[in-house]
């Protein structure tokens, strides 16, 4: 730092002059939300970055909302941000997608998931690559899919009954991400010659952590667990454009015929990123989802009685007590519905979603400048008392009369506006099927709680175990 010329002594960025105290009170044409920008390039990120081992809303929004209300401004990794932790302005700012807003991650994070991935792309592009995920994810794939949703389940549970225990979410990560990377490009563990899996592993345990690209460091690992991981996609992607297959059968023979389509708009690059990004948010997000879905059954004995019930009312109902699940008696589990809008709302799987204003916007009393990031705080909506009695107890009944089902004002599990998550029905079908196998064959018991480490990112509900016993009827 050099002293500001004249009689104040004022900090100032090395090698520019622009000083301390325009960091700490940035100019607006209008007036700014209150808050802290924090220290000198760095703002806030330590405080951001902190852990939260609680079920509550992370301390560092927490403690802010209280101090400042549920609109402020920070300053992190270097990028000024405002912070929504209201619900009013969190689902404008979804809704004015493409107009005043844009979606937008940090710099950390385009790095990890590419710049190509689908969540920096804007207008056409991205509505394209989101037409082509729900060729898959739609409700007519998903139709398709849910034989062998059922089946993937069944023999799970089935390896894991004859086991002393299992690790709930490593397990329930390897059962999701062998069946969807089978459906995306026909990965079979069992005959490849390398592990694709522990190249995600490698790369989420990183994904959370301080942009330090040096050996040794956890976010060397991340960058270096999707280079291995994109060098293999890449691989198989020149291998199946070389030799292509008679009968197409998974999505990435659907992206090839896209790429090699007279002037089309998909390039390599663009979908090697999406298929980098869909096989790691169908397994991830999903996984810790289950995890937590089954610990507060665990918990909870009633709900687990009332879940148990609707299942077993739909075996009881068929016609045929050996058939599998059918669309018509997914569709029917009301209850089962209700439970997982509520694991969602309190997982809060996703506690951090990013915009950018593309304009400068008033809102209410405050002005967001253009160019700044906005960050929407979905654990503030779902954790609000005002709308949600004691709302950090799992209570699944308090979705009886809720028609929010997936995108709301006051739930925003899987994000809004245009951006509403397309992989969430996929999700649905997978926990839902899951239960369905669960309750009605097996019983388990609680070995070992584990701990919940929440971050900015994720959340880590690791060393969970549980010891399955078939039922005996």
């Amino acid at each position: 730092m050099r002293p500001f010329p004249g009689n104040r002594k004022v900090a100032r960025f090395p090698g520019n002059d622009v000083p301390f105290v325009s960091w700490r009170n940035p100019k607006c044409k209008g007036k700014l939300p209150p808050g802290s920008m924090g220290l000198l390039l760095l703002g806030e990120t330590i405080q951001f970055f902190k852990p939260n081992t609680t079920s509550d809303i992370p301390p560092f929004i927490k403690e802010r909302v209280k101090k400042y209300g549920s609109i402020f401004k920070t300053n992190l990794v270097g990028r000024p941000v405002i912070v929504s932790a209201d619900p009013d302005l969190s689902y404008f700012v979804f809704q004015q997608e493409g107009r005043r807003f844009q979606s937008w991650y940090p710099d950390t994070f385009t790095n990890i998931f590419g710049k190509n991935n689908v969540g920096s792309l804007h207008g056409f592009m991205y509505k394209y690559l989101k037409s082509m995920v729900l060729t898959l994810f739609g409700y007519d794939g998903l139709k398709k899919m849910l034989p062998q949703v059922e089946l993937t389940a069944n023999k799970r549970l089935e390896l894991w009954s004859n086991q002393e225990s299992v690790e709930l979410k490593d397990a329930t990560a390897s059962m999701i991400f062998d069946l969807t990377a089978k459906k995306l490009i026909s990965h079979d563990p069992d005959k490849s010659s390398e592990n694709l899996r522990a190249n995600f592993v490698a790369f989420i345990q990183g994904l959370i952590s301080f942009p330090f690209d040096i050996p040794g460091t956890a976010y060397h690992k991340c960058l270096k667990g999707r280079e291995n991981a994109m060098r293999m996609l890449r691989n198989m992607l020149q291998e199946r454009r070389k030799k292509p297959r008679k009968n197409p059968s998974d999505f990435f023979d659907y992206v090839i015929e896209e790429i090699q389509k007279e002037g089309t708009i998909l390039t390599e690059k663009i979908a090697l990123d999406l298929m980098f990004v869909l096989l790691f948010a169908s397994f991830e997000t999903t996984s810790l989802a289950l995890t937590l879905a089954i610990k507060f059954l665990s918990d909870d004995p009633e709900v687990l009685k009332r879940l148990t019930e609707e299942h077993e009312t739909i075996l009881r109902n068929r016609e045929d007590a050996d058939s599998g699940l059918t669309w018509e008696e997914y569709k029917s589990m009301t209850y089962t519905f209700q439970f997982i809008n509520e694991t969602a709302r309190l997982a809060n799987i996703v506690p951090a979603i990013f915009r950018k204003a593309l304009i400068d916007i008033k809102y209410k009393d405050y002005t967001i400048p253009a160019g700044w990031a906005v960050m929407v705080c979905p654990p503030a909506v779902h954790l609000n008392p005002k709308k949600y009695e004691d709302p950090l107890v799992f209570n699944p009944s308090r979705w009886e009369e809720s028609t929010a089902n997936n995108a709301s004002k006051h739930f925003m599990a899987f994000g809004g506006g245009m951006r509403f998550c397309v992989g969430t029905d996929f999700t649905k079908v997978q926990m839902a099927v899951f239960l369905h196998s669960l309750v009605t064959k097996y019983r388990w018991e609680e070995i070992k709680g584990g701990n919940i480490v929440r971050t900015p990112g994720l959340q880590f509900p690791n060393g969970y175990h549980v010891r399955l016993h078939k039922k005996i009827y």
